[in-house]
């Protein structure tokens, strides 16, 4: 739901706002040149910058680095490592599962050349033909997971019959109807 907003001259303005894109996302590495090593060599995302710090937080010092790795569209993963071991294991991360991953858009041809390179490195991922998506996930190695999504040609009419549905299948799971509504078609 949007609330207009009337600007000075009366013009409405709507509260939505689109965000331009994603700027970056942090997790905590246990160990840089490991990080490095699956990020940089096996997936190809170049290390950008790394900045080693002292800040203050809470009271108490951080030492810590932070490595950045370059998107195509300028955002970054990056990855903390702090010096103290008890900071270390106070901010290190957790396995989450499968349903709390970072999907980043792949064409095909990239896609099956990541699953050639985990493959040849000897790490385990997995596919998924979601309808919407067909994807291929990956933990690094702090056990964080990655989805390698590849869009259907069709994806912009899926976008426009969500647009359009997302509410009321938003109504009624809220209100215990679990009657499926994707029904795409998935390759085997």
């Amino acid at each position: 739901m949007s609330t207009i907003i009337l600007d000075s001259a009366g013009s409405s303005i709507d509260s939505r706002s689109r965000l331009p894109r994603f700027h970056h996302a942090a997790y905590v590495s246990s160990d840089q040149e490991r990080t490095r090593h699956f990020y940089e060599d096996i997936l190809g995302i170049a290390l950008s910058g790394f900045w080693i710090e002292h800040e203050i937080i809470g009271g108490v010092a951080h030492d810590f680095s932070l490595a950045l790795y370059e998107l195509d569209d300028g955002s970054a993963l990056s990855f903390f490592n702090f010096a103290d071991p008890a900071l270390q294991r106070q901010y290190a991360a957790h396995r989450q599962g499968l349903f709390v991953h970072l999907a980043l858009k792949v064409d095909r041809d990239l896609q099956d050349q990541l699953r050639s390179r985990l493959s040849e490195a000897g790490i385990e991922c997995s596919a998924f033909d979601h309808g919407y998506a067909h994807s291929l996930y990956v933990e690094d190695p702090d056990g964080q997971t990655l989805e390698f999504a590849v869009e259907p040609e069709q994806l912009e009419s899926i976008k426009v019959h969500q647009r359009a549905a997302a509410h009321d299948a938003l109504r009624r799971w809220q209100a215990g109807d679990r009657t499926l509504n994707n029904m795409l078609t998935r390759q085997s």
